[in-house]
């Protein structure tokens, strides 16, 4: 007699501070954890993780039915957690204990929209669905349970309750400087459109939207191709804002993309303007590249073959830098845009940094400059003066008392520190929110909003198969969104995590209004022995759940005054 096959299913709710690996079973959630609090202009998200076994050999496709009771329904959005390959999980040497994983594996990573309401389980592997809630669309207060049942064949197999607590009151607008460097060359190259046609400015303001909503309020802006991650001699695809007319040594300048672009950041949401760097990265050595129309022509007039102090670049620069800062106050925006010299000096680039910033400092002292920064000295001996410093080598800036000081992480930045490469834990990119506010953190930059070039942009990659720019970063390093087909970026995980991070910093300058800095600070630290630094912080995610609740309770007892 043909033995029947068996199927059993397994679901759990979870919330947005694990990874559903595939071949590990999550962690469940306690009954009291399923309660997830927050603000009426805040998004809040949680898990639903699933699997199946089957004793069969052959597996039929398998289907079940998610079914969601809430008078908050309409205001879920449901999403499947799809898995990418992570081939590099971080640099030899860089990885501590606190890593999901050590070897190349799939990982998931990727939102992608749900098909109805149908789930299909795969055989012996976990999967999650990510549900996010806009409570901003929530015109209530108070507690709201959300049903969540799994039917096959309108039996149901397994049920479960969720808590949504929407406080009435609102967090405080976002005061951190938040930038992630937007690669338009990228969005270019991948949709393959005319760079600035209308095709390509629908996708930059699509890819726009999705930073916004994710708490980016600086947009770089490619008034020249950024010197970004290139190859020394070589070339990434133009996107030049700024048209350039040459006749002889006089330079004209026509804005008029640039009005475009800023416009388009205003009436997105971002505050701030971040023009791209003025010489090339590893030194300062060189120009970006520039084209110019001359004689009816365009042509490459500055680049790797043009030195950053020569005579030719800086009499183009101070040609154009007064009628761009001309232009910038026109529009309003000059108070509110910052420059770049050259990205990351080291102490060997000490010369030649110095040399193109003085070149330029008299045409920007009134205009506010930053780069990237891990050099203690380098700062003191006054060579970056508004430094944003890797998280990594922050401390000795703090012990020194510096002021208004941003930070950043990278593809190194992989040792102790927070940072969100698809091997991190989610707990561990979330805590950033925390020690941004302990340290009164002024701005935060990352280099790779949406970067899908190999490394040094020797030809672009698909990002849902390569994730490390072939090799060169870190898996996640790169980008923390995907060109959906329709021109669309599809969120991940990491980027959802990340905005969370955000709102934990805006609920606890919500608290310090309401009671002080010093209660504020005694509540984060209460719940971990040692002092909380950008090395030294909680590793496992009922620390953030904690605090994060007692944050709420405390603002509901003092109600929100």
């Amino acid at each position: 007699m043909k033995k029947e096959k068996h199927t059993e299913y397994h679901f759990c709710i979870l919330d947005s501070l694990q990874k559903v690996m595939p071949n590990q079973e999550p962690e469940q959630l306690e009954e009291n954890q399923k309660h997830f609090y927050g603000f009426q202009n805040e998004r809040i998200s949680f898990q639903l993780a699933y699997t199946m076994e089957y004793d069969g050999c052959e597996i039929p496709l398998q289907e079940v039915e998610l079914v969601i009771k809430s008078v908050l329904s309409d205001h879920v959005q449901i999403r499947k957690v799809e898995l990418v390959p992570s081939r590099l999980p971080a640099y030899y040497g860089q990885m501590d204990e606190h890593y999901l994983y050590r070897e190349a594996c799939l990982c998931p990573d990727l939102l992608l929209p749900m098909e109805g309401n149908i789930i299909r389980p795969a055989p012996y592997q976990w999967r999650a669905l990510w549900f996010s809630l806009d409570l901003q669309s929530v015109e209530q207060s108070g507690t709201f349970p959300i049903d969540i049942a799994i039917q096959k064949e309108e039996k149901t197999l397994w049920k479960d309750t969720v808590y949504v607590h929407v406080h009435k009151e609102m967090l405080p607008e976002q005061t951190l400087i938040h930038t992630e460097w937007f690669h338009a060359d990228c969005l270019a190259n991948y949709y393959q459109v005319p760079v600035f046609s209308e095709a390509h400015w629908t996708i930059i303001e699509n890819f726009v939207d999705a930073a916004v909503k994710h708490g980016m309020n600086m947009l770089l802006t490619p008034i020249f191709t950024p010197p970004l991650d290139t190859k020394v001699g070589g070339e990434r695809t133009t996107v030049q804002l700024v048209r350039v007319e040459k006749e002889k040594e006089n330079y004209s300048f026509d804005f008029r993309l640039l009005e475009r672009w800023i416009d388009m950041c205003m009436r997105k949401g971002i505050t701030y303007i971040e023009l791209s760097h003025l010489f090339t990265q590893w030194g300062a050595k060189y120009a970006p590249k520039i084209m110019a129309w001359e004689h009816g022509v365009e042509t490459r007039i500055f680049g790797w073959d043009t030195p950053a102090t020569g005579t030719e670049y800086q009499q183009f620069l101070h040609q154009f830098l007064p009628e761009l800062k001309h232009f910038l106050k026109e529009k309003g925006v000059l108070e509110n845009t910052w420059f770049h010299i050259s990205d990351e000096p080291h102490d060997d680039e000490k010369e030649t940094y110095a040399a193109a910033k003085n070149s330029v400092k008299g045409l920007l002292q009134d205009c506010k400059v930053m780069d990237a920064l891990s050099s203690y000295d380098l700062y003191r001996e006054g060579v970056v003066e508004n430094p944003v410093v890797c998280n990594d080598c922050i401390q000795p800036f703090i012990d020194a008392g510096v002021k208004q000081l941003w930070t950043y992480y990278c593809c190194v930045q992989g040792n102790k520190v927070s940072n969100r490469f698809l091997a991190i834990p989610p707990e561990r990119t979330r805590i950033l929110g925390v020690q941004l506010y302990l340290y009164d953190i002024r701005g935060f930059l990352h280099w790779g909003f949406n970067f899908y070039n190999s490394q040094y942009s020797l030809y672009p990659i698909n990002p849902y198969v390569i994730t490390d720019a072939d090799g060169g970063f870190p898996s996640g390093d790169p980008f923390v969104v995907y060109p959906a087909p329709d021109g669309t970026a599809y969120d991940s995980t990491r980027l959802e995590v990340f905005a969370e991070a955000l709102y934990d910093l805006r609920a606890l300058q919500k608290l310090e209004k309401l009671t002080s800095r010093t209660h504020v600070v005694d509540l984060i630290q209460e719940d971990y022995e040692k002092q909380i630094t950008f090395m030294e912080y909680p590793k496992d995610a009922s620390y953030i759940r904690n605090v994060r609740r007692k944050i709420y309770k405390e603002i509901e007892q003092l109600g929100g005054k």
